[in-house]
This record gives structure tokens, sequence and C-alpha cells, in this order.
């Protein structure tokens, strides 16, 4: 049974977590107009992996999630790659984020690894993870995220980041697996209001993790930075957890980024109080948004 306090939240106050880690890898030069998005970098450019997670690591990070959100052995297999190969790559992934650790390890803070399950959808390429409902049955989407959460599982990492979970039936796939495998791991939705960006009721959503000991925390992630305070007291009512948010920067997805961004790091502030345990942000939020939270916060948080 996984101890209800894990070590990731053990410690007094607000644990920050890290940015859009393609953001980061975009504003070092890499081109991830690709199907893979940041995950072809596991195979051509592993040692920028590792300076995006240091980034964020430098920036006040304390959590560093992996580039296998994207990652699949339906992806890596359109690519020539076998079941061997891809199994080698998502555990790569977990130790290019641990390189990153190591790099930074002189100050004595402490540090961890969340390793990325995202959504059907995202391998999909195509915004499915922004509407959910793929058409698939929950035991279909089982049967799908299986192989990749059975390496994740065994990679070393503190835990499973399984994020950006659009629809309820995938999250009932995604916790009844973590929940088989014994790991811990946070469950985050994407959401639109008050509402799954399915458009389920986000207190039915949160419900899925009720009694489910393995889910060591519950929130949102990659939404609009408006959304997140009512999420937070959604999830608080509803089941006994700790609470992630890491919204994006408030800019629309229409195929491309558009809009004026809203993420204030000033506004983590309000998200502590409302009972956010872990705080962080999503696609277009870089280092220096993080480093701004990590500043307010500084005093609240372990380290």
């Amino acid at each position: 049974m996984i101890p209800r306090t894990h070590p990731v939240l053990s410690g007094p106050g607000i644990v920050v977590a890290d940015g859009g880690l393609a953001t980061e890898l975009e504003r070092r030069g890499n081109d991830l107009s690709d199907p893979l998005w940041s995950a072809r970098l596991l195979v051509d450019s592993p040692a920028e992996v590792v300076a995006a997670h240091a980034a964020y690591f430098r920036a006040g990070a304390r959590i560093a999630t992996t580039a296998s959100y994207q990652a699949s052995f339906t992806g890596f297999a359109a690519r020539g790659l076998g079941f061997d190969d891809t199994a080698a790559l998502l555990r790569r992934s977990v130790e290019l984020a641990d390189a990153a650790r190591q790099e930074v390890a002189g100050d004595g803070g402490q540090r961890w690894i969340a390793a990325s399950v995202g959504p059907y959808g995202a391998v999909l390429a195509d915004g499915s993870e922004y509407r959910g409902r793929y058409g698939k049955t929950v035991a279909e989407l089982r049967a799908w995220h299986r192989p990749r959460l059975e390496v994740l599982a065994g990679s070393g990492a503190d835990l499973l980041a399984v994020e950006t979970v659009p629809d309820v039936d995938e999250a009932e796939a995604l916790v009844d697996l973590v929940r088989e495998l014994g790991v811990p791991a946070w469950v985050s939705y994407t959401v639109d209001g008050d509402r799954t960006r399915a458009g389920q009721p986000l207190d039915e959503a949160f419900a899925v993790v009720d009694g489910v000991d393995e889910v060591i925390a519950v929130g949102v992630n990659c939404c609009r930075p408006q959304d997140v305070p009512g999420a937070i007291r959604t999830a608080r009512r509803v089941v006994d957890k700790p609470v992630v948010v890491y919204p994006n920067s408030g800019e629309d997805w229409t195929g491309t980024w558009t809009g004026a961004a809203r993420f204030d790091a000033a506004a983590a502030r309000g998200w502590a109080a409302d009972g956010a345990s872990v705080i962080g942000g999503c696609c277009r939020v870089g280092p220096e948004l993080i480093a701004g939270v990590a500043d307010l916060l500084r005093a609240e948080r372990p380290g």
C-alpha cells in the first residue's frame, strides 16, 4: 500500500513543480513540429532534454516532469521502433530528468521526478486531449495505456504524473492501472471552467480517485489560470487528497497559441491559500515564470 504521505508531499509548505518542458525546448531552438512533439528529442537530442529540466530546477522547481507525455508504443512504432526500443526510450525520459537532478544536486535541495503519462488524445497529435471522448471504452483505453505504465512504473521515477486527462472514462482506465501496479501517482484533468474538456462535472471527475491510496494527489493542468481556484475548492470538497495545479499561460490553443498570456506568478499565493500543495505551470509557462512562483512561495515551501 502506498503511504498516505508520499515524500514529495511530506514536508511543510508548497512544492513548486516545473513549467512546460516543450516551451523551454522550443525556446532553446528545438523544432517540435512533429507528431512525437518533445518525445522526438529522446531519440534525437537527449542533451537538450537534460538542459531543459536543469533550467527549471535552477529556476526553483522541485519536480521535473519527464519528456514521456507524448511517448507511446504506438507513436514510436510509426517510426519503425519496436517494443524494446520504445521501452528503453521511456526509461530514458526518466534517466534524463535524473541527469538534470544530479547536475544541480550541489545545493542540497530535495528534488523529484514525475514520469509523465499523457492521455490517449496526445498521441493522436490533433488536439484530442482538449476534447476527450475518443469513442473508446474504458477497457480499450486501459489496454492501450497498460504497456507504457508498466514500463514507467519500473523506471525509477518517484511518481507518475497522470496528466492532461480530458475525460472521466480515461481517468477510470488510468486509475485502475495505477491501483493495479501499486505505484504512486497524481491525476490531473484538463478542464474548461468547472467541467472536464469532455463536459463532465469536475466533482464527478475528482470522485474517480476517491479511496485510491495509490493516487497521492489530484488536480488540474493545462487549463486557464482563472479555472484553478474553483478546481482547488472542488477537489478539496470531493476528496481528502493534496491538490496539484499547473495551468498553462492562459492563451488559447486553436492549432497554434493565440491571445494574451494570463499566467501571473503572484496568483500562486492565492492558489496556495486556497489549498494547493503542488504548484507549477504547463504550456507556455517557462523558467522565468516558475522562478517567480518559487520566489513568492520560498518562505512557505521546503528546501
